[in-house]
């Protein structure tokens, strides 16, 4: 169970654009208290076959699941099938839906530094996909993968083509390094025009109080008209920085900046240039429950943010307190 308040200084109306922090995701409510997300996991390891399934509730599943879109499952976050074939050295094989590879967060708030998703997590990478993937274990540091998948968020395909996903993750006590790559048809009704995803994260743990972590993506569309070059194509980049220290077993603080390139608005609408900085602290309770004060500012090269009933400015400043509750079984 994950739920909060958000406080924004432009106090944005519900007639402006549903009272809604901009470019935010899952915790988007603003001057109110909202439900993030409530979830259920069901959970059975591969041995050597296992389930995995994720049912979601409140503002993470309208937003994963648009009431529109057709194409994806209500409700529903991951719901998979895993194999552990004996004697194929630890090769595991998913079927079903699960979520991205790409990205230094994920959709839990719980098992982020931060409280909001970067806008990295929200704008460059898909959410999930439903194909199969497999990961292997090359060597005792190096992990591959390779995933055949309808696309981004979708279960049923609208184009007649797959998407490759090819993952790789190398381990080492003190580091980890993750780089993936996506390519596939993504056009609706079309086969034309590729979509291209590189994402990478660097994740650095140098002590058992300080981690942190550096993400990279890029990532370009092509139309769907033929005779385009590369140059036509939307193209969207941007970096991320984040750190995150526990002073003591109950308290943590987390900082994290980014920016992001959007050039001719594919991702957020609006082709901009968009900054933020967010510093959340975290207080654990008891096992399983924790409060997270959050302070986040974005900013833009155009006016972009909604403020009051009309206006429109370059920036916004949100304060956000969270109520993080998990049961499960203990570790």
């Amino acid at each position: 169970m994950d739920g909060y308040y958000s406080y924004n200084d432009n106090r944005p109306s519900n007639a402006a654009n549903g009272q809604t922090n901009d470019l935010y995701n899952f915790d988007d409510k603003t001057d109110q208290f909202n439900l993030a997300m409530a979830e259920l996991i069901i959970n059975h390891d591969p041995s050597p076959i296992g389930v995995h399934a994720n049912f979601i509730f409140g503002r993470a599943n309208v937003l994963m699941h648009s009431s529109t879109d057709k194409n994806t499952d209500n409700y529903i976050e991951q719901a998979y099938v895993s194999a552990v074939p004996p004697k194929w050295h630890g090769t595991e094989i998913d079927f079903g839906q699960f979520v991205t590879s790409a990205g230094a967060e994920v959709i839990e708030a719980m098992n982020d530094w931060n409280y909001s998703r970067s806008l990295l997590f929200a704008w460059a990478i898909p959410y999930y996909h439903f194909g199969l993937r497999t990961s292997t274990p090359v060597t005792k540091s190096w992990t591959a993968g390779l995933q055949v998948v309808n696309g981004w968020n979708d279960v049923v395909n609208n184009n007649g083509g797959v998407t490759i996903g090819l993952t790789s993750l190398y381990t080492k006590p003190k580091y980890n390094w993750a780089l993936n790559y996506y390519v596939g048809p993504s056009n609706t009704d079309t086969q034309n025009g590729y979509r291209n995803l590189i994402d990478t994260t660097l994740n650095l743990t140098p002590t058992s109080k300080f981690a942190a972590y550096l993400n990279y993506d890029y990532g370009q569309n092509r139309t769907a008209a033929s005779g385009t070059t590369p140059e036509d194509s939307a193209h969207w980049q941007g970096g991320a920085v984040a750190g995150n220290y526990q002073f003591t077993a109950h308290n943590s603080f987390a900082l994290r900046g980014e920016y992001f390139d959007d050039n001719q608005g594919f991702s957020t609408g609006t082709a901009q240039a968009v900054k933020e900085v967010t510093g959340t602290y975290q207080y654990k309770w008891e096992q399983g429950l924790m409060t997270r004060v959050e302070v986040r500012h974005d900013w833009s090269n155009v006016a972009f943010f909604h403020k009051g009933n009309s206006e429109m400015v370059k920036g916004q400043t949100t304060v956000t307190v969270a109520l993080i509750a998990f049961f499960g079984p203990k570790h």
